[in-house]
């Protein structure tokens, strides 16, 4: 195999500008495989389009929600709420050849592997607290008093669960269970950081409560992980944590990569072969 292992999140193909930016994708080897760490877009039908594109252009493509995703929005011809409309992308993707978190765990063999690509739906649980918070209810009081407030109160329901942190202490459970049975090295795929510490340079810090969970933030440690690609954040960039390498690969909205990079959006990361070999 003599292609990449790519990775790219945060299309919001709403915007026409991002839609361009994915009409206008193309592998550079048609080896090349594509993992797209959440935030397709809000409306059910761009989403189903966004991935139906991508992987009629790439070799593979792999895909985890984001929360844009389960929104529920008013206006959109499909109103299936929390694990129904979940369902319910798993089965579009799926029927576009899509690798979703329901489906076995594939294996890149090309450069740099072999190697697991677990895509991993976890959400959050309102544990990334901010200081002076001891409960997820003093930490959203003093998200609230800051008007710091996630869309996802609005739109993301958690349906049939009764709240999102519940849903996600299932989604928790479940990704552990099947992580402990990969043998070998692994590549961490999910929406939300694994961990807190890239929150610690958002501009709002209270938006970390919306940013992940800490039930997950030894994952990158406790499995032999080559590397963790995530988005939501919009701070595209590579860290590394533990000896761990992170890769946040969002688009972003255009009013954020426009003047960032000159009007050009952020391309694909590669994730394999890693720089430097």
């Amino acid at each position: 195999m003599s292609g990449r292992l790519l990775a790219i999140s945060d299309l919001h193909v709403g915007y026409p500008e991002n839609r361009a930016h994915v009409e206008a994708l193309r592998p550079s080897d048609p080896d090349d495989w594509l993992i797209v760490a959440g935030d397709v877009g809000e409306m059910f039908t761009d989403v189903g389009w966004a991935l139906a594109t991508l992987a009629s252009r790439f070799a593979r493509v792999i895909w985890t929600p984001g929360n844009h995703e389960l929104w529920t929005m008013a206006d959109d011809q499909v109103q299936l709420r929390g694990v129904a409309r979940y369902e319910a992308l798993v089965a579009v993707c799926q029927r576009f050849g899509v690798i979703t978190p329901e489906d076995p765990f594939p294996v890149w063999s090309g450069a740099g592997g072999p190697v697991t690509i677990a895509p991993l739906f976890t959400l959050y649980d309102y544990s990334f607290r901010p200081d002076g918070a001891t409960t997820a209810e003093e930490a959203l009081m003093m998200a609230r008093a800051a008007g710091v407030v996630c869309t996802d109160e609005r739109w993301l329901h958690p349906d049939p669960y009764p709240s999102r942190p519940a849903w996600c202490h299932d989604l928790v459970a479940t990704a552990s269970r099947r992580l402990a049975s990969v043998a070998g090295p692994v590549i961490l795929v999910s929406h939300w950081p694994l961990l807190r510490a890239p929150t610690l340079t958002l501009w709002y810090p209270e938006f970390a409560l919306w940013c992940g969970t800490e039930l997950t933030s030894n994952w990158h440690v406790k499995h032999q992980v080559v590397a963790a690609v995530y988005g939501h954040l919009h701070i595209p960039r590579t860290t590394w944590h533990d000896g761990v390498r992170f890769e946040e690969v969002s688009v972003g909205y255009p009013r954020e990569w426009q003047p960032r990079r000159g009007g050009v959006p952020p391309a694909p990361r590669v994730i394999l072969p890693a720089a430097g070999g």
